[in-house]
């Protein structure tokens, strides 16, 4: 019988853990006032979420290869990918791009679109964002195009209900710092819509999101995310979730699809990648921060990995906001 490391905290909830990780960045948020007829073509967005809940009035949500979909009031679209849509009064009517229409600013991160012909009104609250963290961007990339979630789904219905009668409310009148409020409801919304797509998918209890909750491997894992520092081998990985050497390693590389090496490595690198573009440290630092005895041997893993130096990637792609 094994047991794990009393040094790192055993979990409950691995996937919780990830999902606390979902901490927005680089957000910005926009009420769209719009009259019929309207028309709006949003580009693909790359490397950026983006959403979009009915407030008042309806719309048509367009995308390549899908049918057009009907939106009402309380309905939550969510785009993981930024990928392109468009949004319409109607079917069919002349549309404009995104960029192209006049904003009017309330503050850095929020703003107000009016636009349209004047007929019957549709309110929005569009949200553009990213994720911070290694974790967070690795779930990301594992969701679906669209994630829709609407006021009549029993499971969702309540907390959007709430949610969003609390958008709607500061919408109105958008009082003093109530685009704070909007931005931090919103936050919740994106969280909660992810959070329903991984009770209710079945492709949520595969692979990676499949090891998370595995009551096991689950462990091994958020024990090597909280702590990559930490000189792991096969054997204390193992040791972390009370198994043998290689039951381990076998049950690890068929839920992750990856040897726990191997994954080990690339989530160092992640987040040697996130350090630099964020912080202005010494790499030295960043080495010891990942568990790397020395500056070489942690550049050499770095460039095996992603093809160029540490130092490269910190000259040629600082982070940038929406």
């Amino acid at each position: 019988m094994t047991y794990p490391d009393p040094q790192i905290e055993r979990s409950q909830d691995p996937l919780g853990e990830t999902l606390h990780l979902l901490r927005l960045t680089g957000t910005l948020y926009c009420r769209p006032e719009l009259t019929a007829p309207w028309g709006i073509d949003i580009p693909v967005l790359e490397g950026l979420m983006t959403f979009q809940v009915v407030t008042q009035g309806r719309c048509w949500l367009e995308v390549e290869g899908e049918p057009a979909r009907l939106l009402q009031p309380g309905s939550l679209t969510l785009f993981p990918h930024g990928t392109a849509h468009s949004i319409l009064s109607e079917p069919g009517v002349a549309r404009e791009q995104l960029f192209d229409i006049p904003v009017e600013k309330i503050s850095d991160r929020y703003e107000i679109m009016r636009y349209g012909g004047g007929g019957e009104e549709t309110r929005l609250t569009y949200g553009v964002m990213r994720f911070d963290h290694v974790a967070a961007r690795r779930l990301i990339a594992l969701l679906p195009p669209i994630i829709e979630i609407n006021t009549f789904d029993q499971d969702a219905g309540n907390w959007l209900q709430t949610t969003l009668r609390f958008i709607i409310d500061e919408a109105r009148s958008l009082r003093p710092g109530g685009e704070t409020i909007i931005t931090r409801l919103s936050d919740i919304l994106v969280i909660q819509a992810i959070r329903t797509w991984l009770d209710t998918a079945p492709e949520a209890h595969q692979g990676w999101l499949a090891a998370l909750r595995d009551p096991q491997i689950g462990q091994a894992l958020g024990a090597l995310h909280r702590a990559p520092d930490k000189a792991w081998t096969v054997a204390l990985l193992a040791k972390q979730a009370g198994m043998s050497r290689s039951v381990f390693s076998t049950r690890f590389s068929k839920l992750v699809s990856d040897t726990p090496m191997h994954y080990l490595t690339w989530w160092r690198m992640q987040l040697a990648r996130a350090y630099l573009q964020q912080e202005s440290v010494p790499l030295a630092d960043i080495a010891s921060r990942l568990g790397y005895l020395s500056e070489a041997a942690f550049c050499r893993a770095f460039k095996r990995l992603f093809g160029e130096t540490p130092g490269s990637v910190r000259r040629d792609q600082p982070m940038t906001e929406p």
